[in-house]
C-alpha cells in the first residue's frame, strides 16, 4: 500500500499547543517499523500547485497563507501560529492527498499520512485545518476526467462543515459526516448526509448507526473514489471528542468502513483528520489502527 509523507509535514508550533504536530512523523516510523507500510512505498510530495489550491481558496486567503498576511483574527481562528513552515506542510499535505487519490484510483487503496483538513472553508481556515485537500483533490480530479463522482465519508467527531459548504451545490460529490451532534462546529452547514450522535456513544450504537448510514449511502449513491476521513477523535480519552469508543470500537470501525469499500470494488483513499489522543504517540497509534486494517484487508 502506497502512501504520501514528507518530513515538512511536520512544521513549528509554540510549545505547548494542544494541536499534536509531530503525530505525522511517529506515525511515518511506528508505521514502518511494523512493516505495515514499506520505504520504497512512501511517496514524497512536491508543493502543490497555486492553479490547484486556487480552485477551491480565494486569492485573498491564498496570499495570507502562501506570504504571511493573515490577519491576527484569521490567526486566532485558523487555531495555528503562522509560519513559513507551516504554509510549506500545508502544501505539501494537499498533494498528498492529491498523489494519493491517483494512487488509489491505480491500486484500489491508498493513504496519506496527514490530509483530511475537513473545515477549511474557500476564504478562511479554522479548526487546525488551512486548506481543504478533499476539495481540492476531488477538483483536480475531476478537471482531469479521471473521476466524475466521489463520496467523502467522514467520521471526525468534529462535523465536516468545510466539505460541505464547498460542495453545497455539487450533486455528484455526497458528503457524509457523523459526529457529535453538540460538539464544534456550532453551526453545521447541511451535509449530503449528517448524523450527529449524543454525547458518551459507545462502541454498539456507534458502529450499528455507521453500518446503516454506508447501507443507506451506497443504495442511492455510486461514486468513482471514496475518501474516508478516519478521525480518532471519538475515542473516550480523547481531548475534545465527547464520545466513548473504546480502541477495539475504533479498530472494527476501520475494519467496518475499508471492508465494506473493499467489497464495493471502489479505490479508497486513507486521510489522518483530527485526533487528540493523551499523547502525540498515543494519536498516531489510535491512527495507524486504519492503515494496519487496510494492509491486512487488502494485503
Amino acid at each position: 500500500m502506497r502512501v504520501s509523507y514528507a518530513p515538512g509535514y511536520v512544521a513549528p508550533i509554540t510549545a505547548g499547543h494542544i494541536f499534536p504536530m509531530s503525530k505525522f512523523e511517529i506515525l511515518h516510523r511506528y508505521l514502518l517499523d511494523r512493516e505495515v507500510v514499506r520505504d520504497v512505498d512512501v511517496i514524497t510530495p512536491r508543493l502543490v500547485d497555486y492553479a490547484d489550491l486556487s480552485m477551491v481558496h480565494t486569492p485573498r486567503y491564498l496570499d495570507g497563507i502562501l506570504n504571511g498576511n493573515l490577519t491576527r483574527k484569521e490567526e486566532r481562528r485558523l487555531g495555528l501560529p503562522w509560519s513559513p513552515g507551516l504554509a510549506t506542510r500545508s502544501c505539501l499535505a494537499v498533494q498528498g492527498t492529491i498523489n494519493a487519490s491517483m494512487m488509489a484510483l491505480q491500486d484500489g487503496i491508498a493513504g496519506n499520512l496527514a490530509g483530511g483538513t475537513h473545515h477549511a472553508m474557500p476564504d478562511h481556515g479554522e479548526g487546525f485545518c488551512v486548506f481543504n485537500d478533499v476539495a481540492v483533490a476531488i477538483n483536480t480530479l475531476r478537471r482531469g476526467m479521471w473521476i466524475r463522482r466521489a463520496l467523502i465519508i467522514d467520521l471526525d467527531v468534529h462535523q465536516g462543515n468545510g466539505n460541505a459548504a464547498i460542495f453545497a451545490d455539487e450533486p455528484d460529490v455526497f458528503t457524509f459526516s457523523m459526529h457529535g451532534e453538540k460538539n464544534y462546529p456550532f453551526q453545521k452547514p447541511p451535509s449530503s448526509l449528517d448524523i450527529g450522535l449524543p454525547d458518551g456513544t459507545t462502541d454498539a450504537p456507534y458502529l450499528k448507526t455507521l453500518g446503516d448510514a454506508l447501507d443507506d449511502i451506497f443504495s442511492r449513491f455510486q461514486p468513482d473514489l471514496v475518501f474516508y476521513l478516519g478521525g480518532i477523535d471519538p475515542l473516550e480519552q480523547d481531548h475534545f471528542g465527547r464520545l466513548a469508543l473504546t480502541m477495539d470500537g475504533l479498530r472494527r470501525r476501520e475494519h467496518a468502513v475499508i471492508d465494506y469499500v473493499k467489497r464495493k470494488n471502489i479505490p479508497l483513499v486513507l486521510l489522518l483528520a483530527g485526533g487528540y489522543a493523551p499523547t502525540p504517540r498515543d494519536t498516531a497509534i489510535a491512527h495507524a489502527q486504519m492503515f494496519e486494517i487496510a494492509a491486512e484487508l487488502y494485503g
